[in-house]
């Protein structure tokens, strides 16, 4: 990027401090201004030409990378963990922040991370909703059943939340207090709309043009549900930026992290820099997958009898599972399952 005026921005809720450099590192300008639309289209417009800009991955980076984005050059999104290091000081401010992200992207050692389209972010965001709706419904579910266990109700703990069956109980539950069968039913209603709300987010995704047939194709893996598949295409986006499969598993949480020093190897947890959403939902998926899927099964029992126990087991299906995915999303061929297995 030579002849490029480099510009720093460290981005904040409310404000956005910025710096200016040249090649050589001398600056040009560098200040605070809002967080707004406004003053980011002035900043933008009486900024030196060409212009490569910097900023770190946060909850409001999105907008500000999207607003950016035409006015610039060049624009790149760094990774949170490692501008940590980078950036790692005895003095830290915000003018000091947007210095080093300067520099970092003016010397090529900026961490740059990928950056889905606009429109992928914000089926993501909807996909990240929906789980979030589900986790609610659960909670809810939960604090009906404890209410009534409270009252001390009895009641079929499979049917609690029918309709029906829910309604008749609350008739027949005569000595728990008015105020707790209120409470109760306040619960249960909330469990419907969360359900109905999760379930109309998730067929509106499935439905999707631009998801349809890639979701369809995912699916042809036994084992591999919509929610699974939803979730590889919008956290994954283009399946080609991992040259293979041990990249994806990293990417999606599912290896240990390596500690080497003095020529001693320690090996971690599953290390926490991963994709949290991918790394959630495969483990989930890979405790059922087995019981569609030979394959997964035949890999399951193959790391039980090397001694893994069964969460380890269970790590093993996610990773084969992750090779699959990748497979089908990169050739674009529907899966099929290997007839001998030995």
């Amino acid at each position: 990027m030579k002849g490029y005026n480099y510009v720093g921005l460290d981005v904040h809720k409310k404000t956005i401090s910025y710096c200016v450099k040249q090649a050589d590192g001398t600056i040009l300008d560098e200040g605070k201004i809002d967080a707004t639309r406004k003053e980011l289209y002035s900043f933008a417009d009486r900024l030196p030409r060409p212009w490569a800009g910097a900023m770190e991955a946060t909850l409001f980076t999105g907008w500000i990378y999207d607003f950016l984005k035409p006015h610039a050059d060049e624009l790149k999104v760094g990774q949170s963990y490692m501008l940590r290091a980078i950036c790692a000081a005895k003095k830290k401010n915000d003018r000091l922040d947007a210095r080093k992200l300067a520099d970092a992207l003016r010397c090529d050692w900026f961490p740059e991370v990928y950056m889905p389209p606009a429109q992928v972010r914000e089926l993501r965001m909807a996909l990240r909703y929906r789980n979030k709706l589900t986790r609610e419904e659960t909670r809810m579910k939960n604090k009906t059943a404890g209410l009534l266990m409270e009252a001390g109700a009895e009641y079929n703990k499979k049917k609690l939340h029918g309709k029906r069956y829910f309604d008749t109980l609350l008739d027949e539950l005569d000595y728990v207090p008015e105020s707790v069968r209120e409470m109760a039913r306040m619960s249960h209603e909330s469990v419907k709309y969360f359900e109905a709300q999760q379930k109309r987010l998730v067929w509106e995704l499935r439905e999707n043009p631009a998801l349809k047939e890639r979701v369809e194709r995912l699916m042809s893996i036994p084992g591999v549900g919509e929610i699974t598949a939803l979730t590889w295409a919008l956290e994954i986006d283009d399946p080609h930026r991992f040259s293979n499969r041990k990249k994806a598993i990293s990417y999606c949480g599912l290896c240990s992290g390596q500690d080497e020093s003095g020529g001693k190897t320690r090996r971690n947890p599953l290390s926490k820099q991963r994709n949290k959403h991918l790394q959630t939902t495969l483990i989930e998926a890979a405790k059922i997958a087995t019981k569609w899927n030979p394959q997964l099964g035949f890999a399951y029992n193959k790391a039980k009898e090397r001694g893994a126990n069964k969460n380890e087991a269970t790590i093993e299906v996610a990773r084969k599972l992750v090779a699959y995915l990748l497979y089908v999303d990169k050739t674009g061929k529907e899966f099929h399952l290997k007839e001998n297995l030995n």
